[in-house]
């Protein structure tokens, strides 16, 4: 019987061979620090619309409480690094930017297909039983990661890695094979404060913490109501996530490129027109992004972002794209329809709009909207 260090190897060794870049393991003890940073977050309301992060809190802060059989944590990281400076892409005001990660297929497909063929080969070769998890589990995966040693949670509270930069998705194998744990990864931010500092809608009260609720990344995929004033402006052409903390951090610089092949970059997610995406309806949004993780947000929240992105987008050629959106069937799209009318239209043509469609909006937002126009 090989040794458990031995055994390790050889599933380290499998990990890479199926495009895993990183592979490391911990024990399934729980760390009380993880329920307290949960529970602070919760009760600030800092959570905003995910209320998912309040609900299995036991198992998401102990392993053991998601499956008592447990007792190490296989944590493995699969680069999705870009071949260029994503800031650069926030520079095509006409363009949307869609983030790095979901430029290409799916990674919850992706990721998961490889950590079942390796949880296969653990089972196949030890009889051990696993489970797998990536992401939408209730499994703590920055720390369990950290504690294994694969990246430290950075100021901006995501991973970093030494030998992968920012650039990573990250997946567990639960198991009952018993492994000496690796050790952690020590913090090596410094003094550094990049990721601090380039944040567009100042969504870091202090380093290591991350106010969700003021996050670009929340307020464009999860927040499933309209956005606030204060953050249309800051949120410029992204209309899918932000990469801005991630593209700046230091460490990037022992970023990989991502070498598979079903994460790479869409033509159609690379850059894509403003003027094209708003005129998306439900049908062609799917199709569009149809095994792409943007398919998640629905085509309102997608097209609301759209139309704050032609707002700030400064090209009044861009108007009658806006145009069209103020009789959307989503209040959503209409309201930030108004607010990009406001953007770029003439005096004249707001009012103009404003006569024809004020009197028949039923929506209470919407018309705030339009009144905002008129203080």
């Amino acid at each position: 019987m090989p040794s458990a260090a031995d055994a390790f190897s050889a599933i380290r060794e499998k990990a890479h061979e199926l495009g895993f870049n990183a592979c490391r393991v911990t024990d399934a003890e729980a760390d009380p620090a993880w329920r307290r940073s949960l529970q602070e977050l919760t009760t600030a309301g800092r959570h905003g619309d995910m209320d998912w992060l309040e609900r299995r809190a036991d198992e998401r802060s102990d392993p053991r409480q998601l499956w008592s059989d447990v007792r190490s944590v296989i944590t493995l990281a699969m680069s999705y690094g870009p071949d260029h400076d994503p800031l650069d892409d926030l520079k095509r005001t006409d363009r949307g930017v869609v983030s790095v990660y979901a430029r290409g297929r799916d990674y919850h497909d992706v990721v998961k297909k490889r950590l079942k063929a390796l949880a296969r080969w653990i089972v196949e070769t030890s009889g051990a039983e696993v489970k797998v998890f990536v992401d939408t589990a209730p499994v703590m995966e920055k720390p369990l990661a950290q504690r294994s040693g694969l990246g430290w949670q950075g100021k901006h509270s995501n991973l970093v890695s030494r030998e992968l930069g920012s650039w990573f998705f990250l997946g567990e194998i639960y198991t009952t094979l018993v492994f000496e744990p690796d050790p952690p990864e020590p913090d090596h931010c410094g003094s550094c404060r990049a990721c601090q500092d380039i944040c567009p809608t100042d969504a870091f009260p202090q380093p290591y913490q991350l106010d969700p609720s003021r996050c670009i990344s929340y307020l464009t995929i999860e927040h499933k109501g309209h956005i606030a004033p204060e953050f249309r402006e800051p949120m410029g052409n992204r209309i899918y996530g932000c990469d801005d903390c991630l593209a700046v951090c230091p460490w990037n610089k022992f970023a990989v490129v991502a070498r598979e092949a079903a994460l790479a970059p869409r033509d159609s997610l690379a850059g894509p027109r403003l003027t094209d995406l708003a005129a998306l309806d439900d049908s062609a949004f799917r199709e569009l992004f149809r095994a792409s993780p943007v398919k998640r947000t629905g085509r309102d929240r997608f097209v609301r972002n759209v139309m704050i992105a032609l707002g700030n987008s400064g090209d009044p050629d861009s108007l009658n794209a806006v145009r069209t959106r103020l009789d959307d069937a989503s209040p959503l799209v209409r309201a930030m329809a108004v607010w990009a009318l406001s953007r770029l239209g003439a005096a004249h043509e707001v009012a103009e709009a404003r006569a024809t469609h004020y009197v028949a909006e039923q929506d209470a937002a919407v018309r705030r909207e339009w009144d905002a126009l008129e203080s």
